[in-house]
């Protein structure tokens, strides 16, 4: 038998038939099967857990069939509750499937503790820079007599003297002691007159 005679048998064309009536059919169980095993068409908006406690987003998101991961914990926010939820992934709103797991970032308790830097004979405006750059805000300024004016002689706070690498919480106030500028070198009016 020719190849010509071959494909135009009518087994050859029984077969191509059959193939295609399978293929067709695989095709349509393997979408029903997929729709079925992937929830298609199912929607829950995901719930705003922002500025909530863990136990009570655990609660809302195990009513709504969803799971949550935490994470990290971030900086503490002080516009947020300690230990309250900052971030959520996927964001409010979204729609999602059941068992969908919520990524959550949560406050820290309070400040971190960091060094201080290395402020003492430095100008005051370098000063008040490297601790903007640390997270710490300026507190009170008092001056001393001193020959150098506006250069850091001490570090205080709440009336302790520090020192470079002391830990203090971040975001907290540092009070500088400063050089008034006004101390000079003085000569006595013997000195002064054997002066040329």
């Amino acid at each position: 038998m020719s190849l010509k005679n071959f494909l135009t048998s009518k087994a050859f064309l029984k077969q191509i038939i059959i193939a295609v009536v399978i293929t067709v059919l695989l095709v349509i169980a393997v979408m029903k099967w997929l729709n079925y095993y992937t929830n298609h068409d199912q929607k829950i908006p995901v719930p705003d857990l922002t500025k909530q406690t863990v136990d009570k987003a655990e609660k809302e998101l195990e009513a709504l069939m969803l799971n949550y991961v935490i994470l990290d914990t971030v900086d503490y926010r002080p516009d947020f509750p300690p230990y309250s939820i900052v971030q959520q992934d996927p964001l409010p709103k979204v729609n999602v499937k059941e068992n969908r797991k919520i990524y959550i970032k949560l406050n820290a308790g309070g400040y971190n503790d960091i060094d201080l830097p290395e402020l003492v004979q430095k100008t005051k405006r370098s000063a008040e820079s490297i601790l903007k750059s640390v997270g710490l805000e300026v507190g009170e300024i008092t001056y001393k007599p001193y020959l150098a004016e506006d250069v850091v002689l001490e570090v205080r706070q709440k009336g302790k003297r520090l020192s470079a690498g002391d830990k203090v919480k971040k975001a907290s106030k540092v009070d500088l002691v400063l050089g008034d500028g006004k101390t000079g070198y003085h000569i006595s009016d013997e000195d002064r007159a054997n002066m040329p």
